[in-house]
């Protein structure tokens, strides 16, 4: 029994051995390697940088004690305790960088990127001959002259990532030959010459956003091995060489924003492999290449960018093809012909733009079998017939722009099945009939414009209840009837009261953009992004139709309204207050037939850059005191309105009328000084407008005032 209780004893004692050689193996296997004491050396380094350095956030607090695992952003050898890694990316540090760094030379990688480090490389850098990454990106002050250094100090550096700084000169001979590179990303520098060649076989070359010069090299090292070259945004010349197609493991190429010219060679035809190809904002012409990728199974272009080049000619059909395509950008070029039917079979487009070009005939049907479309631009082409109701198949499209075609008929009752529309442009048509309540299942419409149009009838009720809208442009048609009122609390944008303050902190003539953002999934986690600005402005436009009767009160109580355009209609009465519309940039009430006197308020709108109230019958005084001098000629054509002139009292401001005549024909035939008057008016009021809105996207969705009425 004794015998028994010993060895009972014994097993317990050999199990607990057992059980805390187990643990304690399990402890060896938990703690990483860098669970080691960081070496005194290294730890000085690093403690005279954390001394260098600002950071307002706190992230370099746990460098105290020895303990490597404790301290953020470093990685320790496990056996000797030298630092072997810094990444303090993304930390929101400053400062210069400091030379200490120098002296971490079992040092493999450093990433100090996305921070706020200004100054030179320190040249101690040259001591890091272990370094296989070196990341300093987007650090916005860090610059100067490109180190002469930078290629020959390290034969182990695989990447360098000098991206969104501030270096300048040429790029070093030696960093061209540096033959363990793999990963270079130079863009968006200062960097000048001419385009180099690399002799390393590289995997990725950003250069893009700099200043380079001369031709495209062909990239020999690299035929087996690139997957992505960026060289956007330089000074690049002539045509694109054949041999760019030998780079057989090519996924994203991107050569625009240069001054590439000449036509596309028929023999230049890229890997099935290639997936993003962007050659817009070039000289480039001749016809559209009618192969651009070679067409295999394994095949998948996603993204396809010619636009803004003077490629002329017809859609080849070959673009059909490219069954994996998920953008075609082909605007502003000389593209002719009609869409081809066979488009629809490109299932995966989100995005087509063949805006600013010259193509006919009508939207094919067959377009709606590009089911997944979120944005479809055809604005600035001779498209004509009628907005066929399938379209409504199309339930995910955000952005839809036909405008400045010739297309007719009537908005269709079934384009209600559009619910994720935002952007809707289908102004400078020949569009008729009045507003369906289509419309209204557009609930997250941002912008509307059915300007330049056919359109007629009352306008209806729930026009102002969109919650998201931001501009609504509905001039120069036939609309006739009064403003209805009561809906107007109904937008987020024209009831903003922020805006107010910001514009309060900027100025007047500042805009704030909006913006579609679609991104495309190109490749695991890759996207392409799409932006489209739709416009500057928080606006109203009614100009140019037959609407009467009085303003509403609400419509001069939106806060966040910043353009209102209400001239030549046959509003009357008086117009209401205007001390609640903060954000009011440019108002036109002209060409009416409103009364009774200047609102009073109008000087104290600070914002207030434009205000046009001629033309109408405006009657009283108005002192000096209310500052709208700064209005030259916004209230001509009011003969009843006296205006303060210094020394000389009441100064009419309307144009006298030859008795007998209506005001069209003394238009014709009145003095000369009547035309003159006019035209300081004019001058004054619409040539700053268009001071403000001097980008062509910009007139074609912002608030129109127009001196010839409705071309």
């Amino acid at each position: 029994m004794a015998l028994k209780s010993v060895m009972i004893v014994h097993a317990h004692r050999t199990v607990k051995l057992h059980l805390l050689s187990f643990l304690f193996l399990l402890f060896l296997c938990s703690c990483p390697s860098q669970c080691v004491d960081i070496d005194p050396e290294d730890k000085a380094s690093l403690l005279l940088f954390d001394s260098w350095v600002e950071d307002p956030k706190q992230n370099l607090s746990t460098w105290v004690a020895s303990n490597c695992t404790n301290w953020t952003g470093i990685a320790c050898e496990s056996q000797t305790g030298r630092v072997v890694s810094i990444n303090l990316s993304f930390m929101n540090l400053s400062g210069q960088i400091p030379s200490c760094f120098g002296w971490l030379q079992n040092l493999n990688t450093l990433d100090l990127g996305h921070n706020r480090f200004g100054g030179a490389l320190p040249a101690t850098f040259m001591r890091l001959t272990q370094l296989r990454e070196l990341v300093l990106n987007s650090n916005q002050d860090l610059g100067g002259l490109f180190p002469w250094w930078v290629g020959n100090f390290s034969t182990n550096l695989e990447k360098l990532d000098l991206g969104f700084n501030s270096f300048s000169g040429e790029v070093p001979e030696s960093l061209l030959h540096l033959n363990s590179l793999k990963y270079l990303d130079l863009g968006n520098n200062y960097l000048s010459g001419d385009l180099p060649d690399f002799y390393q076989p590289l995997v990725y070359l950003n250069l893009g956003s700099n200043s380079f010069s001369g031709t495209l090299p062909c990239f020999s090292a690299s035929i087996h091995s690139i997957n992505v070259l960026n060289l956007a945004n330089n000074s690049i010349v002539g045509g694109i060489p054949t041999c760019i197609d030998s780079l057989q493991e090519l996924t994203h190429l991107n050569l625009s924003f240069n001054h590439l010219n000449y036509g596309i060679s028929p023999r230049l035809v890229f890997s099935e492999k290639l997936l993003v190809l962007d050659l817009s904002s070039n000289d480039l012409s001749g016809p559209l290449p009618s192969k651009i990728a070679k067409m295999t199974e394994t095949s998948g272009l996603v993204f396809l960018d010619l636009s803004r080049n003077q490629f002329s000619g017809n859609i080849p059909l070959m673009i059909t093809e490219l069954k994996s395509l998920q953008a075609l950008f082909l605007s502003h070029n000389l593209v002719s012909g009609e869409i081809p039917a066979r488009i629809g079979n490109l299932t995966y487009l989100q995005v087509i733009d063949l805006s600013y070009n010259s193509l006919s005939g009508s939207i094919p049907l067959n377009i709606v079998g590009c089911f997944q479309l979120l944005a479809l631009i055809l604005n600035n082409n001779n498209l004509s017939g009628e907005i066929q109701p399938e379209l409504d198949a199309l339930d995910s499209l955000r952005i839809l722009d036909i405008s400045n075609n010739r297309i007719s008929g009537e908005i269709p009752l079934t384009l209600a099945g559009c619910k994720s529309l935002e952007v809707v442009d289908f102004s400078s048509n020949n569009l008729s009939g009045s507003l369906n309540d289509a419309i209204t299942k557009w609930s997250n419409l941002r912008y509307l414009s059915l300007a330049r149009n056919k359109f007629y009838g009352d306008l209806p009720s729930w026009l102002f209840t969109f919650q998201a809208i931001q501009m609504m442009d509905l001039s120069c048609n036939r609309f006739s009837g009064f403003i209805p009122d009561g809906n107007f609390n109904a937008s987020l944008n024209f009831n903003e009261e922020d805006i107010g303050r910001r514009i309060s902190r900027e100025p007047t003539v500042a805009l704030h953009d909006m913006e579609i953002r679609i991104s495309m999934v190109v490749v695991h986690s890759n996207e392409v992004s799409f932006k489209y600005v739709v416009s500057s402005a928080v606006g109203i436009d009614l100009s140019d139709n037959l609407l009467h009767g009085q303003i509403p009160e609400g419509l001069f109580g939106l806060h966040g309204l910043e353009f209102l355009n209400l001239s030549f209609n046959f509003f009357d009465g008086k117009v209401p207050g205007l001390l609640k519309m903060w954000n009011l940039r440019a108002l036109d009430l002209s060409h009416n037939s409103l009364s009774g006197q200047i609102p009073a308020n109008i000087s104290s709108l600070q914002a207030l850059t434009l205000l046009n109230l001629s033309y109408n019958s405006f009657s009283g005084f108005v002192p000096n005191k209310q500052g709208l001098r700064r209005f030259p000629g916004a209230f001509a054509g009011n003969p009843d309105l006296c205006m303060e002139s210094s020394g000389e009292g009441c100064k009419r401001s309307g144009v006298p009328l030859v008795p007998g005549k209506t005001f069209g024909e003394e238009m014709v035939d009145g003095p000369i000084s009547i035309w003159v008057f006019l035209l300081s008016a004019f001058v004054s009021f619409y040539l700053g407008l268009g001071a403000i809105f001097c980008s062509a996207r910009a007139r074609n969705y912002i608030l129109q005032t127009k001196v010839s009425r409705c071309q």
